[in-house]
């Protein structure tokens, strides 16, 4: 017996003098599996612990935007993505975070456009925006970007909660429920293509819900933050031409105390190995310095600023802290 405890206590010495002292482990607060926030924060932990030198990442499902802003303003998660609105909100204390002020929050970079992708089945009888009243739409799931994103929208158009049969399902619910009947549409707010869309659209015959330019119009002035995107042709089975719409900056954000050297590691790591993301998701095609630097809605963390400095590119005075 005594033997026994000096071999597991020899062992137990091994196992903590192989692991460096300097050693952590970060959680990226993401969404849920059927979106894109998932697979690019999945590829980003695997990119900073291959090259970040004693670090490794994880990626954890969460309900995405408002619910990351309060995990990073707590410091319950390291890193996290959210969209644009929703992260500028909570950073002003705006919208839902009306009273509630989470300054403490920098970002490393805006990483691609989230698109509304408002999906109903092709034979629904949905053919615009005013055509959801009465029906039963999924806005996206409590606490997310994509209810912000849907919420917005409908309302700069006139339409609000009381109009339609509003239900909160997450991007794989919402499949699975326009699959079955359950409900008439649905709203993703998500960097296009998306498995769950991609999914639905194997099985059944999809249409995508395209914006009138005066809708358009209504939802930029309603939130600045929104930008105009087309879905390509192709992008999903039966999209057959471009689908105009509004897109929204996904941004990475962390806390403001996070270790200067650190952020600025994730942030180079980021772009000069953007490569091996792109051959994660697609969505980060549009993982670009310039990207970055035109469409971040808070400051930077001073991190993130260095690496920026150094590539030489114009910094907008807003982004310093």
């Amino acid at each position: 017996m005594k033997l026994r405890t000096l071999l597991s206590a020899a062992a137990a010495a091994m196992m903590l003098t192989a692991i460096p002292a300097s050693a952590q482990q970060l959680s990226i607060a993401t969404g849920g599996t059927g979106g894109t926030y998932y697979p690019y924060g999945g590829g980003l932990a695997e990119l900073i612990t291959k090259y970040i030198d004693g670090t490794s990442a994880v990626a954890e499902v969460t309900g995405a935007s408002v619910e990351n802003m309060g995990l990073i303003a707590r410091g319950d998660s390291d890193i996290a993505i959210g969209l644009a609105d929703t992260v500028y909100a909570g950073y002003t204390g705006t919208g839902k975070f009306e009273g509630r002020t989470l300054d403490n929050v920098r970002a490393l970079a805006s990483i691609y456009p989230n698109a509304v992708q408002i999906v109903t089945m092709a034979d629904s009888g949905i053919n615009g925006l005013a055509d959801l009243k009465g029906k039963r739409v999924s806005v996206g799931a409590p606490g997310s970007g994509t209810e912000v994103s849907a919420k917005t929208l409908l309302e700069a158009n006139g339409i609000t909660y009381d109009d339609i049969e509003e239900q909160r399902l997450n991007f794989n619910e919402t499949a699975d429920a326009l699959r079955d009947g359950d409900i008439d549409a649905g709203f993703w707010s998500v960097g296009p293509p998306t498995s769950s869309i991609l999914n639905l659209a194997t099985t059944r015959d999809i249409k995508l819900i395209a914006l009138t330019d005066e809708e358009i119009l209504a939802a930029l002035d309603a939130e600045p933050t929104f930008a105009p995107y087309a879905l390509r042709t192709g992008v999903y089975e039966g999209v057959t031409a471009p689908v105009n719409t509004i897109s929204t900056p996904n941004v990475l954000f962390v806390n403001a105390d996070m270790d200067e050297e650190l952020a600025y590691q994730i942030t180079k790591t980021l772009f000069e190995k953007v490569d091996e993301l792109i051959a994660i998701h697609p969505a980060a095609n549009d993982t670009t310095v310039d990207f970055a630097l035109n469409s971040t809605p808070i400051p930077m963390h001073p991190g993130a600023l260095r690496y920026y400095e150094e590539t030489g590119n114009p910094i907008p005075p807003q982004l310093y802290p």
